[in-house]
């Protein structure tokens, strides 16, 4: 288990230009030259009739050319934001049916469309690897590394038709950008906006956790308003990491999140006994009637942690859930008790953080 600190981050890396995106590719393909590792089904034979009547003009019925040395196979790719028309990019190769492997096989020619059925990048024949082997015996054992039913092509694509991105929206006379926090949070958007206006006085405003709108100064020409940007993204910020325990109990991870404190309660989890006690100490002078000196109240807290025959362990400071980790670890306490602990706590109300169980 560990705990996160805060720190600076740019703002680029905790933030995103809204309008800069991906667009999700995908087209229905042929996969030929299989060494008997196809799936010798009907939606592959049928797809080599279709392509041997238009491309040869001879007509097969499609139970003709069932055969298990091609396989239909679906394949996807990203467009990115600034990919141009001519420039390539990777392809992904799945099978769909029951083919065993597809190495050493021949992708053929598969247009890929967006979600709007347009065709915006054409997969080029291309041979496929796996990176990945299979091996059968005769009995019906088999060995395989890795998946030979899934391929990636590097640069195996053209693209026809690009999708740019719009980073800025024109509004009047003036020009904005929207920058997305890819955690909204008050605090850090908040941050982000007097960060901003340092170097650009009024020319950001947090619309709401998950947003900041920043104007483009009028100054800023076309040419330069990448290095606009970039001035902005650079920028440096502290996040703000809020109070929250995540679990995972089905791997016994627990990740704590920063300003995690414990009030005073008592857990007991099996052989374990937790005690967190807070005190309030009165601090007196030694002598009386010193001079300048005044009778104070001092909060004192405290973590006790028992197990089988009395182990003790006493933090005299400020009870935080690191404090309490490090007690319960110095006594070998297991990832399960530390759960089971943690969400004891936040039941009885005792854990200041938001417990949230994957």
């Amino acid at each position: 288990m560990f705990q996160t600190n805060g720190s600076a981050a740019k703002i680029g890396d905790i933030s995103d230009v809204q309008g800069i995106r991906s667009n999700p590719l995908m087209g229905t393909g042929l996969v030929v030259g299989l060494n008997g590792t196809g799936d010798n089904s009907l939606p592959s034979a049928q797809m080599l009739t279709s392509l041997l009547r238009r491309e040869a003009d001879i007509t097969f019925l499609a139970p003709m050319l069932q055969s298990a040395n091609i396989a239909v196979v679906m394949v996807t790719t990203e467009l990115g934001p600034w990919d141009r028309e001519g420039s390539l990019i990777d392809v992904n190769i799945s099978t769909l049916q029951d083919a065993a492997s597809l190495q050493g096989g021949m992708l053929l020619a598969t247009e890929l469309k967006g979600l709007d059925g347009v065709v915006y990048a054409v997969a080029r024949v291309a041979a496929i690897s796996t990176t990945s082997w299979t091996v059968e015996g005769n009995t019906g054992s088999k060995v395989a590394k890795n998946h030979p039913t899934v391929a990636r092509v590097p640069d195996g694509a053209h693209v026809e038709r690009s999708e740019l991105s719009q980073f800025f929206d024109v509004i009047g006379q003036h020009r904005y950008l929207t920058l997305t926090l890819r955690n909204g949070d008050f605090t850090t958007a908040e941050r982000i906006r007097q960060a901003i206006d340092t170097k650009y006085p009024n020319a950001s405003y947090a619309q709401d956790p998950g947003s900041v709108q920043v104007q483009i100064p009028e100054q800023v020409s076309a040419g330069n308003v990448l290095g606009f940007v970039d001035s902005i993204m650079q920028l440096e910020v502290e996040p703000h990491i809020p109070a929250v325990v995540v679990i995972n109990e089905r791997t016994g991870t627990i990740v704590v999140g920063g300003n995690v404190t414990i009030t005073e309660t008592a857990v007991a989890q099996g052989s374990l006994v937790v005690k967190i006690k807070e005190e309030q100490l009165v601090s007196q002078p030694i002598a009386p009637f010193t001079r300048s000196a005044t009778t104070a109240v001092v909060p004192d807290s405290t973590v006790a942690v028992t197990e089988g025959q009395g182990h003790l362990i006493t933090v005299p400071t400020t009870v935080t859930v690191e404090q309490l980790a490090n007690a319960l670890n110095a006594i070998g306490a297991s990832p399960r008790d530390l759960i089971a602990i943690f969400d004891a706590l936040s039941k009885a109300g005792a854990l200041q953080a938001k417990l949230e169980m994957m």
